[in-house]
């Protein structure tokens, strides 16, 4: 294995990590006006407001680590997606500002602008997050130059658009029984009637993207023949599926939150399958693809970061761990709460 190939891995650790922490807390956002009470409404801002910017760290040193390894990936990436990384970044911002000024006014239309404020950033973001993927999959119009050769309207075709769906689905499933776990009473057996709710709207969008990425995406299987082992990982995305339903049903939501965290990663795998040796495919001419070859950084460059990630890396799981270690357990609203 090549530092080109480990770099591929590491990304894609990165990317899986963003999207089983970040991903919960994103659900949480997109259920947020299911509540109508103020105080549900701040336990839910407050079951992640520990949590959510150390979640997207992950984010921001996976844009760090692409940025050094595949600097033109990068370029092209962000020169493609200029308008919709605008858009993600304003809702990223905008998510963040509505915890932070929600409770700084009593006044109720104060709160309410907030509340759909955090509600939308958080599914916009999301959405936008699975057309980045849907795009990826499909691949996109890159030229000879390594140039975006189309605009935006080439960016939201069907498929993009339903993966950006099923993205939402699945971070709200996701979302859903991660709160299940931090409340308690009253509030906690309605939402274990969204655990079921979110995991029905997540099956359907689970298994119409599925098809429609076997009949019109072939980018998506094309490793499959000479990797014949990735099968187990589809296996196992199913086997985590199931057992969703099953947890919840057995009333072990711990359970269903490690299989809906498995999934995620399963699925976060399989993006990375379809996508090996590419980093963006060209729909235009395969030949024009950036791979982890023509895109990459020099090699005492790679090898340097990689030195430096095999330094970094145990402090950030280190502070992974403590923070959610530390602020385990059911949400208690206080004097310094959302």
């Amino acid at each position: 294995m090549d530092l080109n190939t480990t770099w591929f891995i590491l990304l894609g650790v990165l990317l899986t990590g963003y999207a089983i922490l970040d991903g919960f807390d994103l659900g949480v956002g997109i259920l947020h006006l299911a509540v109508k009470k103020d105080e549900d409404r701040r336990i839910f801002m407050n079951s992640i407001g520990p949590l959510w910017d150390g979640n997207e760290v992950w984010l921001v040193t996976f844009g760090g680590a692409l940025f050094a390894a595949f600097p033109h990936a990068y370029a092209t990436a962000f020169s493609g997606f200029y308008t919709p990384f605008m858009a993600l970044l304003f809702a990223l911002i905008f998510r963040a500002v509505s915890m932070e000024f929600r409770s700084k006014h009593e006044s109720r239309l104060w709160r309410q602008f907030w509340d759909f404020s955090f509600c939308g950033a958080s599914g916009l973001a999301t959405l936008l997050f699975g057309v980045a993927v849907g795009n990826a999959m499909r691949g996109m119009p890159i030229g000879a130059d390594m140039e975006f050769q189309g605009g935006l309207l080439d960016l939201l075709h069907p498929y993009a658009l339903l993966v950006g769906l099923f993205a939402v689905a699945t971070f709200a499933m996701h979302g859903s029984i991660y709160l299940y776990l931090k409340t308690t009473g009253e509030l906690q057996q309605r939402i274990h009637g969204w655990m079921w709710k979110t995991f029905g709207i997540f099956l359907v969008f689970y298994l119409f993207t599925t098809i429609f990425t076997l009949v019109d995406v072939p980018l998506a299987t094309r490793n499959f023949r000479d990797h014949p082992w990735v099968w187990i990982v589809v296996l196992l995305n199913i086997l985590a599926i199931a057992n969703i339903p099953r947890a919840i049903y057995l009333n072990r939501p711990g359970y269903a939150f490690l299989s809906s965290c498995a999934t995620i990663a399963a699925l976060t795998f399989l993006f990375g399958v379809a996508l090996f040796p590419d980093l963006i495919h060209s729909s235009l001419d395969p030949a024009w693809s950036l791979t982890i070859h023509n895109a990459a950084a020099s090699p005492k460059t790679l090898g340097i970061m990689f030195v430096i990630a095999l330094l970094g890396m145990p402090f950030v799981l280190a502070y992974t761990t403590v923070i959610y270690w530390v602020f385990r357990g059911k949400v208690e609203l206080g004097k310094f709460s959302y």
